[in-house]
Formats: structure tokens, C-alpha cells, sequence
């Protein structure tokens, strides 16, 4: 039988050494001392890291030295779900091209997006354009290792936020609620220009003069505009919901509630709703008395009824 061939070796007893010349050397020294230079061309741009010749043209640098970074952007990236042994990091990562603020080019380094079991896919949160800063090494000896890796840029905090107040209704308004409490509706008309202001303020915002002619309001109305919201409110049913204005029939001012018995993406400027009150017995003087509005089996109303609205 034929042996194995044998393996073949090429060491560098000590390691290899070389003059890295005044463009990486310098580019050396400031990674060591925490700083990320680049280095401008004779045609204005910035190469990082630093060249000695322009690969656009094969020109010499001009020399002059650009402090650039340490944040930058995400130009393309590969997420690696099994990291190696010989990979810069542990657990799954992404190599990036990141080119930072300041610079015309782009290096490549591992981007840690955080603790991931091995064989993860990539988080949405990573793609291109995505902003990252560098994460520096405290044990610096003047090498792109001194760059333990880049970590995405904090865009989002969240905070426990929780504001207690107390809300001391004036004359029309503790009439309003008074009439809540009682499954009615109330507004006020304005002497001067005839709308009926719900909920009632005691004066016309229009106007400016006092109001006090009550007029009770039917619970169906139409909505003028809407909003659908995707972020986890205790008043809604499901996410997403739809918070609306809703012109009661009658009303000069729009009201503004949730919209719920239909799905968000079927809600509509002029779709006509009527009111959800709660149980009686969950009744006080409180607008939590209405749900929402919800769906009424009548037509739209035609834009033009609601357009001062919209």
C-alpha cells in the first residue's frame, strides 16, 4: 500500500516581520490609540483603511491624514450562524463592510448584533444601511484586532413610564360626563355660528363666546379620519386597532374614539359607525363607558358631508 503523503509545514519561527511604511503605520498607531484615520487622495477622497497608492488611478496619496468614524454604515454584510474557532467571535455574527463617516471606502469586520444560539438566522434588525460603531479593545498593540468587532448604534430605549394625574372637570365638562353616566351624549350650541360642540367646553372655539343651549347627540356618527396603530394599547381589543374621529350625526365637531368590529385595513373615510357602550353596571362618569364605535349596515356618507373634516 502507498503511505500517506506527508503534511507539509511553513512556519515563521517568531513570526513574520514587516515595514508596514508610513500610510499603515500610521493607520497602526492610531488603532492603537483608539482613533480611526483614513487618508485623503491627490482626487479628494478619503480611502479606508489607508493605501499607499489610489486604486482608482495608481497615483501616491497626498499624505494627508483624515480622522474618520468611529460610526459608520452597513454597506453589505454575511451573517455567519456557525461561527469557527478562528472566527473573531463565539457566536453567530455578521461580516460588514462598514464604511465609516468621513471615509469614501469601506472595511470588512465582524459586526456582533448580540447573543444568538448557533444556526440563528439573521435578526431583521440587521441590514444594509443600518448604523454601527466601533467596540475597541483595552488591550491595544496597533492592529485591526485592536477593533474587537462593530455593535449597531443604540436608536431605541425602552423605559417604565408611568404618570399619575388627577383631571378636575370644569361647569361643561362635569355636565358632559354627568350625561355619559347616563348613556347620553351632550352638546352645546353655539349661538353665533349654530354647530354643536361635543364634548361640551363651555365656549366656541370659533367664535370665542360662551355656550350654553345643551342638545343631545344620537350615538351614530361617521368617520372623517383614522389612524391604524400597531403598538399594544389597554383600551383596544386586538393589534392592530383603529383610532378615529367620528362627526356624530348632528355634531359640528368630530369626536375621537377607537373603531373596532372590523378589521383595521377595511376602515374607511366616511364609513358610518354607531357607539359600543359597556355593560350598565360598568357605568361612571367616564368616556371608558363607550367601547368603541363599530360598524353600521348603512351606506357611506359622501365625501362632501364630511370634507371640512377630513
Amino acid at each position: 500500500m502507498p503511505s500517506e503523503a506527508p503534511n507539509h509545514v511553513l512556519e515563521f519561527p517568531g513570526g513574520y516581520t514587516r515595514s508596514v511604511g508610513p500610510v499603515i503605520g500610521r493607520f497602526l498607531s492610531e488603532l492603537r490609540d483608539g482613533r480611526l484615520v483614513g487618508v485623503r487622495t491627490a482626487a479628494g477622497q478619503v480611502l479606508f483603511p489607508p493605501l499607499e497608492y489610489d486604486p482608482a488611478d495608481g497615483e501616491e496619496v497626498t499624505g494627508e491624514f483624515v480622522e474618520v468614524g468611529p460610526v459608520g454604515t452597513v454597506k453589505t454584510w454575511s451573517w455567519v450562524p456557525r461561527p469557527l474557532k478562528t472566527h473573531p467571535l463565539d457566536r453567530p455574527f455578521a461580516w460588514a463592510l462598514v464604511q465609516p463617516d468621513g471615509a469614501d471606502t469601506a472595511m470588512l469586520h465582524a459586526l456582533d448584533m448580540g447573543v444568538f444560539q448557533e444556526g440563528a438566522e439573521p435578526p431583521k434588525e440587521l441590514r444594509t444601511g443600518m448604523r454601527v460603531r466601533a467596540q475597541w479593545r483595552t488591550d491595544r498593540t496597533g492592529a485591526i484586532g485592536d477593533i474587537a468587532c462593530f455593535l449597531p448604534e443604540v436608536t431605541m430605549i425602552t423605559s417604565p413610564t408611568r404618570l399619575e394625574y388627577r383631571l378636575q372637570p370644569g361647569r361643561a365638562l362635569s355636565r358632559f360626563l354627568d350625561g355619559i353616566a347616563e348613556g347620553r351624549i351632550l352638546g352645546h350650541r353655539c349661538d353665533v355660528c349654530g354647530e354643536v360642540i361635543v364634548p361640551m367646553k363651555g365656549l366656541c372655539s370659533r367664535d370665542g363666546v360662551p355656550t350654553t343651549e345643551e342638545v343631545e347627540l344620537p350615538h351614530t356618527g361617521t368617520v372623517t379620519t383614522y389612524a391604524v396603530n400597531n403598538l399594544p394599547d389597554p383600551r383596544a381589543p386586538e393589534v392592530p386597532f383603529v383610532s378615529a374621529y367620528v362627526l356624530l350625526d348632528g355634531a359640528g365637531v368630530p369626536l375621537l374614539s377607537l373603531v373596532s368590529g372590523i378589521p383595521a385595513d377595511q376602515v374607511r373615510e366616511g364609513m358610518r359607525v354607531k357607539a359600543a357602550w359597556r355593560p350598565r353596571e360598568e357605568w361612571g362618569k367616564t368616556m371608558n363607558n363607550i367601547k368603541w364605535f363599530e360598524p353600521l349596515d348603512e351606506p357611506d356618507a359622501p365625501y362632501d358631508a364630511i370634507k371640512d373634516f377630513v
